[in-house]
């Protein structure tokens, strides 16, 4: 079943100068439980595609829907983890998971108990009194993915949520965000610039061109869950990274 779907989708900004043509036209499915990774360069529309899909912003041509209904304003049965965490310094850890319920009223007891959960899933229960100025990149990122599942959403979109994080410290959060993903069976987009992030987390890898973003590839990632690092070193693995590789260098993104 396809949980989104994207038919010929653009989107054009108007500039001082003149218009930019930002993104697409772009086609592309998700299904129900699919993880699908965007990868793709700098200024290529990423995010502005994932803000499309999720509503917070309105495509110039093109539909998107989510589970049947056209999407013309923000949907609400999706968490968004963006490379920012937002999270709020004047509130404890587990007051900034909370605070979606907060805003819609749910009953706090149970929400208290599913944010517990998740931050113990997550591996920051102990820290759940403490404040984000006193977390770390990686942490206050575990804490934002616990906020944006508390709702029990059946999508999550994530907007390059590791770029930000050291090389070892984003290693792991790929390897706690696989498990989150498996445990809570939730749909997920993820935009990165990574090769090796997509490819690691994805059952499927959208490539990107450069500015407007137009797919230049689709690609199946074949191997079980759950994955371990080691995997990206198996030339299986590294035939996929190539081969999105090649793409770019194709394109003159990269110089090989």
């Amino acid at each position: 079943m396809t949980t989104v779907l994207l038919q010929d989708v653009r989107k054009v900004y108007g500039g001082t100068q003149a218009d930019v043509d930002a993104l697409g036209p772009i086609s592309f499915g998700i299904a129900k439980g699919e993880t699908v990774s965007v990868v793709g360069p700098s200024g290529c529309g990423k995010s502005t595609l994932l803000r499309v899909i999720a509503g917070l912003d309105s495509a110039t041509a093109g539909t998107v829907t989510v589970a049947g209904q056209l999407v013309s304003s923000p949907i609400g049965d999706v968490g968004i983890v963006f490379q920012r965490d937002l999270l709020l310094d004047w509130r404890s850890v587990i007051d900034n998971v909370l605070l979606p319920a907060e805003l819609r009223r749910m009953d706090l007891s149970a929400a208290r108990t599913r944010a517990m959960q998740l931050l113990a899933e997550l591996g920051v229960a102990d820290f759940a009194l403490r404040y984000p100025w006193e977390l770390s990149g990686g942490m206050r990122q575990r804490v934002a993915i616990a906020r944006a599942l508390l709702c029990k959403p059946s999508m999550l979109f994530l907007d390059e949520p590791f770029s930000a994080l050291d090389a070892l410290t984003r290693d792991q959060m790929n390897v706690i965000l696989q498990q989150v993903q498996i445990h809570e069976g939730v749909t997920t987009l993820l935009i990165t610039h990574s090769i090796q992030e997509a490819v690691f987390l994805a059952d499927r890898v959208i490539v990107m061109s450069g500015r407007p973003g137009r797919t230049l590839d689709e690609i199946v990632v074949p191997f079980a869950r759950p994955r371990r690092l080691s995997l990206r070193e198996a030339p299986e693995f590294a035939a996929i990274a190539g081969r999105i590789r090649i793409h770019f260098e194709r394109t003159g993104i990269l110089v090989g």
